[in-house]
Formats: C-alpha cells, structure tokens, sequence
C-alpha cells in the first residue's frame, strides 16, 4: 500500500473516533501514533514523544495563548461586554436594526480583547440577547446576530487561533495580527450592512422605536471640558516646539476623541490601546502584549469592584481548562503530522499540484472550499492543524507574485475568515449551538436561517481578500 493511501486511511479513521466522541486531540494522537509505528517502531516513537513532547511544550511563545484568554475571561467577568453593548446602543437606537448594530460594534470592540469567539458570544448572549427581546426584535435574529458578532472575537486581534497558526508555520505573530485588522474591520461593516438589508426587506424583524433606553445615559460634560482642555495643551506645546505637526494633530485629536467618549467604556479601550498598539507598535512582543493586557484588565476589575476572589478563581479556571484542551489538540495535530510527513502526502500533494498546471488562485479556492465543508462538520482549530501540514506546502510552493512570508500570512487570514464562517454555519457552528443554550426559547432552525445572509456576507469578504491580498498585507508592508 502506498504511502498516500495509507495517509487516506489514517484520515479516515480519525474522523470515525471524532465521530464516536473521542477527543480531538486524543484522536488525532492514536492515529498518528499507530501510524508513525506503522513506518518507523516502537523505540523510534517513544524516542520522538521524548523529546518533541517537551521541546514543543517548552516553547516561550506558546504562553501567549493562556495569558489572552486568561484576559478575556477576567474582561468577561468585570463587565466589559455590557459597558461596551450600553454604550453602543446609545449612539444606535433611534434607527431600525440599531440595537443589532450595536451589538457588532459591541463584539467588534470586546474581540480587541478576548481573543475567542465562544466567550464572545457566551457573555453578548447574556448581555445583549435580553435588550434585543425587550424592545420586539425576532428571536432567531437576535440570536443569529450575536452568533455572527462572535466571530469577531477570533477575527479583529489578537485572536488565539492566528496565534496557533503562527506557532505551527512558524510564521510571526505581530504580522498576523496587523494582517487581520483590515479583515476584521470588514466583517463588522458587512454584517452591520446585511442586518440593515435584513430589516429594510422585512421590518418585523427589528420594530422601530424611539423611546430611550433605561440604560441611557449622557456623557459627563466634564469629560468634554477635560478633552478641550488637553486639546489646548497640545496645540501650546506644538507652538513652542515641543511637538511636530505630526505628533501634535495625532495627539490632539486623540484627546478630542476621549472627550466623546463614554466613560464606561475608557477601560476597555484603555486596555486595547495597550496591547495592540503596544504590539503593531513594536514596544513589546505579542507574549508580553497578553501579559500586560491580562494584569491591566486585573487590575481594572478589582479597582472597579468587578472582580473579587471568586471571579478570579474562576477566571484561572476557564484559563487551564481552555488551554489544555488547545495544547492536547497541539499534541495531536503534532504527532497526526509527523505522520504524513512519513507517509509523504503533502510532499506528493505538492508535486502533483505542480504538475497540473492549476492557476494558484483556483487551487487555493479549492482549499477555501475544503475548508467550508469541513468546518460545517468539524471543531475548527482541530480542521486547522489536520490540514495544515497538507495544505500548507502546496501554497507556499505556488507563485502568486508574492514573498513566501507574504504567501503565509495571507493564507493565514483567508484560513481565518473560513474558521469564522464554520463557527455559524449548519450543521455544526459551534457559535449558534452556545447562543441557543443561552436563548433556549429560540428554535435552532430558526437562528440558523438567519444567519444564511451573514454567512453569504463572509463568503463576499472571503472572495474579495482571495482576489486582492494587499486587503491583509497592506499594513504588513506600512509597519515593516
């Protein structure tokens, strides 16, 4: 038997276990396991697990996943997510689908830092879904908005699964992460787009109403004054020569926009200032980005009395649980690749690509394609790591007029968008199965067919960052 078919055959039987509720990373581990056996033996095996084990456990850059979702979870906990969706809603009520809306900018914002997409959804379920209720919105729409809002969790940075990604081509993390804000960006304005299409067509789904909320409140007119106060400081030191124009417009009208600012939310937008300026800017590297951001975000909570010992305790615990599970499934994917690299699957994959002659467009469609069908039916970070040592060389082996870095980190975001596309569509999404556990009056069927056109608005984004990479690489190429 050849070494592809063999690599079929493991394939295969990896996807029975799943199917029989085995553990994905436990299943990927038995596969490659007992495959790695198959073409070398016992001793080479046990001889690799000694050593690989503890050399890819011992990796600095793994830490980086822990410390962002221990910062989500403490954000989830000292109520981010609420003063970020109140505040929101205050500038979008008063117009159809407004409270919707709010909700995507609420996520938008939250996903800058938590980097999961089922903790995004989770806490905007419990926050959002019962204002939506309250002022008539549908329940399979509100339950499909949240669901989609999730996904922004992994989409704007940081996002925990572009740091697996990283870690697993080797790739840099900071470059990832600047090449998925343009992205990101973009699937909040499509979806903000498609709920208005949405209730434009059929305005039952979101009644008009211009009563104020309960949770309005006004801006402090002292925030205001303290902004035009900062504002003056600024264009002084500039006409001293303190400043540049440069240093002077950006700082100026950086206090200009605090001003308008809701207090509420100054913590939130504190803590994400530091951690992704702090990255794209080059003061500290992605690891120590997560670290600030998770002492900020401590910090913040217990000076606001949000967290006490309990929250904390159970934040840490949401920490281990989450990263376990992810640095089991590493394992796995880990040995399942060690596997195929003997079986030289990706190698003949690779070659007989070549070969063909397919224009390099058309072969990673394909593989965007894969990957839709396979996240339908598939946890997604494990769809990642089974394909990647596959996919992988066949796309940095293709010339698209790009650098090999450059090929790599666009297949990444496009990897990125189809892992959010599988968090929402039937008849898997991982995102709709946690809001319906949340809003258990809203029938599963009807969620998932709200969230058809979102789903048509992220294969529109898909296609339009396939056809142009500088969408993802142009702040790559500014901040190189």
């Amino acid at each position: 038997m050849s070494g592809a078919a063999i690599a079929l055959l493991g394939f295969g039987a990896m996807l029975m276990l799943i199917a029989l509720r085995l553990p994905i990373g436990l299943s990927m581990l038995l596969v490659g396991a007992i495959g790695y056996i198959q073409f070398t033996s016992w001793p080479a095996f046990f001889g690799y697990m000694k050593t690989n084990t503890y050399h890819q456990f011992a990796n600095y850059t793994l830490s980086v996943i822990p410390l962002f979702i221990l910062m989500g979870a403490l954000a989830e906990r000292a109520g981010i997510a609420q003063s970020l969706f109140l505040a929101a809603e205050r500038g979008l009520r008063n117009r159809r689908g407004g409270l919707a809306m709010a909700v995507i900018g609420a996520c938008t914002a939250f996903g800058a830092i938590c980097g999961s997409s089922v903790a995004t959804t989770a806490t905007f379920g419990r926050a959002a879904m019962p204002e939506l209720r309250k002022y008539g919105y549908d329940g399979g729409f509100s339950a499909a908005t949240i669901a989609v809002g999730g996904t922004l969790g992994i989409l704007i940075p940081p996002s925990v699964i572009l740091v697996v990604y990283a870690i697993t081509t080797e790739q840099n993390i900071a470059k990832l992460f600047q090449a998925a804000l343009i992205p990101g960006l973009m699937a909040a304005v499509f979806y903000c787009v498609t709920i208005a299409l949405m209730v434009w067509r059929n305005p039952g789904l979101a009644p008009f109403s211009e009563l104020p909320l309960e949770s309005a409140r006004k801006q402090p007119k002292w925030s205001k004054l303290l902004a035009a106060l900062a504002v003056a400081a600024v264009c002084v030191q500039w006409l001293r020569g303190a400043l540049d124009s440069e240093d002077a417009g950006l700082a100026a009208g950086l206090a200009l926009l605090v001003g308008f600012v809701d207090v509420a939310i100054m913590p939130a937008i504190a803590v994400a200032a530091i951690v992704v300026g702090g990255i794209y800017g080059g003061i500290f590297t992605p690891t120590e980005g997560a670290a600030v951001g998770a002492l900020a975000m401590l910090v913040i909570g217990v000076l606001q009395r949000r967290l006490g010992f309990r929250e904390i305790r159970e934040a840490l615990r949401q920490t281990a649980e989450t990263s376990g599970m992810i640095f089991m499934i590493l394992l796995g994917a880990e040995v399942f690749g060690a596997f195929l690299a003997l079986t030289r699957l990706p190698t003949t994959a690779a070659e007989w690509i070549g070969h063909a002659g397919f224009a390099p467009l058309v072969v990673v469609a394909a593989m965007m394609a894969t990957y839709v069908l396979l996240g339908a039916v598939m946890d997604e970070l494990a769809m990642i790591l089974l394909t990647l040592p596959v996919f992988f060389p066949v796309v940095v082996a293709l010339d698209f007029g790009l650098t090999p870095d450059e090929v790599a980190i666009w297949f990444g975001i496009l990897v990125l968008i189809v892992v959010g596309i599988g968090l929402t569509a039937p008849p898997i999404g991982l995102n709709v199965f946690v809001i319906s556990s949340i809003a258990r009056d809203v029938p599963m069927t009807q969620t998932y067919r709200r969230v058809l056109p979102f789903i048509a608005a992220d294969i529109l984004r898909l296609c339009l960052v396939l056809a142009f990479p500088g969408l993802a690489l142009w702040l790559v190429r500014l901040f190189a």
